[in-house]
């Protein structure tokens, strides 16, 4: 038998009944505690100078609860999936560009038609480019080091790998029509690299974007809860 805050308790150890008491204190305490800190992140956003860094506020609060993750460890994980990702297509662009570099110096490539040379330009300068954008996370990570813009450089790597994307979509196709012109002529190289663009189209991006626009959808009528990325 023990008392606790002027109550009478019966058939319970003191202690345990204690330790209860002081669970359920320390509880009730990290809820306040928890809104109080939200609200106030929520306040400043209003005040906040940088707008890279203030659009991200909610999908923190949401990794806070979900995962336990802080602001600076989502941005690590963030930057690390996106070179995750760079990497799978480093390897087709890498591929294609040494291609279409060793193609010229073929036998065969001086006797190719003007359309065939203005589409081999045209792929050799798209390649270049995915290359380029595809490459540049890194060397934006390196202009930056040190300077503690983690959350600027997420969101430009983000944007760098999707336009390299397409970049490198573009390269393909360009490539599919020049081997494809060499072999069958142009029009049926047109019909198929034509064909080749809308499959590009469709798992690349509107499937994606068709995936999106229904959960955002659904999000809005309060079907499911707040992605976490």
């Amino acid at each position: 038998m023990g008392s606790i805050g002027g109550m009478l308790l019966i058939g319970r150890n003191p202690k345990s009944a204690a330790r209860a008491s002081h669970g359920k204190s320390a509880q009730s305490a990290r809820g306040p505690r928890r809104h109080v800190a939200a609200a106030g992140r929520r306040a400043s956003r209003s005040h906040h100078e940088c707008q890279v860094c203030s659009a991200v506020i909610d999908h923190d609060e949401w990794n806070a609860a979900e995962r336990d993750e802080k602001p600076l460890q989502r941005a690590d994980r963030a930057y690390g999936e996106i070179l995750q990702e760079v990497r799978v297509a480093q390897t087709g662009v890498q591929i294609l560009f040494a291609f279409l570099l060793a193609l010229a110096f073929q036998a065969r490539f001086a006797s190719i038609t003007d359309f065939q040379r203005v589409t081999y330009a045209v792929t050799l300068m798209l390649c270049a480019a995915a290359t380029a954008l595809l490459i540049a996370p890194a060397a934006f990570h390196r202009v930056v080091y040190r300077m503690r813009l983690k959350l600027h450089l997420v969101q430009a790597a983000s944007r760098l790998a999707l336009s390299g994307l397409t970049l490198l979509m573009l390269s393909l196709v360009s490539a599919v029509l020049l081997i494809l012109d060499f072999v069958f002529g142009t029009g049926p190289a047109v019909i198929l690299a034509a064909a080749t663009l809308s499959w590009f189209l469709a798992w690349w991006f509107l499937v994606p974007v068709w995936c999106r626009i229904r959960h955002l959808a659904a999000r809005s009528e309060g079907a499911v809860g707040d992605p976490g990325d």
